[in-house]
């Protein structure tokens, strides 16, 4: 392409700019519904479309970086839209991952931090995934794609203060070097902390498998605590991971209004069961979360009352399609 060509392709870009907002938004979304419905923890799902002005000064750097302007940016700038999905935990990332591809087409997969590792050195971690909502894709389509960065919060962290120090700002030469001492220094301590706050986490949900309840152990007699119902969770799913606290809030909520106040009245319902033929029904790839399990358990149970309850009135579809992989009645 010329130099007036890319120009074009800036200015077409522009003439895009809000169609891809909407598409970036339309990803946030399904990758949230995609992670919401695995039961997978998280910090946030984020998003956005690359501005016109980021989108020309990109094309700008590329052309400087290839020395001359024979490409096309709408095929050579894959992170027009791109989203964010932020884990507490480093070992939430791999099933994150794994939930992308089976839900997208990946056409390319980068853990940033194993390629640092292997050059023998702390720095940049991130997964980086080029996806494709198109199910047939082989190649990029700015229609079809998102760049999608997966990382714990201290990645985040390390990486947003290594952005901000490095090109936003202004360091003097001769301090260059102790500053990349340093942010390697940091991101060695950042790689062990969060096997550490894995390891925490780890120790927490077997404590609280342990946790059990009598009678009384409701505070509020009206509802059932969502920190109780969190702890009877881990021991009733043994296998599962925690979910986000406000699915534990909504799940109360669900509850109440299935007039089941207490853990006590929870267990007695949830005894009537078959969890483990649910789960070999729901066939997932990875081990759901704790609440999804309920989710599931409580649909076998009550079948359209669960469906219908009021605060499953925007997910009332989706419930009906899972209650037709549960199969008949026991």
């Amino acid at each position: 392409m010329t130099r007036k060509s890319l120009e074009r392709a800036t200015a077409r870009y522009a003439e895009r700019f809000p169609a891809m907002k909407r598409h970036a938004a339309e990803f946030v979304d399904a990758l949230t519904a995609v992670i919401d419905d695995a039961g997978i923890n998280y910090l946030s799902v984020t998003g956005r479309a690359k501005s016109p002005e980021s989108f020309a000064d990109k094309v700008r750097r590329r052309t400087a970086e290839f020395g001359h302007t024979d490409f096309d940016p709408a095929v050579e700038v894959t992170d027009q839209v791109g989203a964010r999905i932020i884990t507490y935990v480093h070992s939430d990332i791999p099933p994150v991952a794994q939930l992308l591809a089976d839900n997208f087409t990946v056409l390319e997969d980068r853990d940033m931090g194993r390629e640092t590792a292997r050059e023998g050195r702390f720095g940049y971690a991130s997964r980086h995934m080029l996806i494709s909502d198109d199910p047939q894709a082989t190649g990029f389509d700015a229609r079809h794609c998102a760049s999608v960065q997966i990382r714990t919060v201290l990645q985040h962290a390390w990486a947003e203060f290594e952005h901000d120090a490095r090109y936003k700002g202004t360091v003097p030469e001769e301090h260059a070097a102790e500053l990349d001492r340093r942010f390697t220094l940091a991101a060695g301590l950042i790689e062990l902390a969060d096997r550490e706050f894995s390891i925490i986490r780890d120790t927490l949900q077997s404590g609280l498998r342990h946790a059990d309840f009598d009678s009384d152990g409701a505070r509020d007699a009206s509802h059932i605590d969502p920190r109780e119902l969190a702890s009877f969770l881990a021991g009733w799913y043994e296998s599962a991971g925690f979910s986000r606290s406000e699915h534990y809030l909504a799940q109360v909520r669900l509850l109440t209004e299935l007039d089941i106040t207490s853990i006590p009245q929870l267990r007695d319902e949830l005894q009537q069961v078959d969890t483990e033929r649910i789960l070999r029904a729901m066939g997932y790839r990875h081990p759901p979360g704790a609440i999804r399990r309920l989710d599931d358990d409580l649909l076998a149970l009550f079948r359209e009352r669960y469906a219908d309850l009021p605060g499953n009135a925007e997910r009332r579809d989706a419930l009906r399609r899972r209650m037709q992989r549960l199969g008949s009645p026991d």
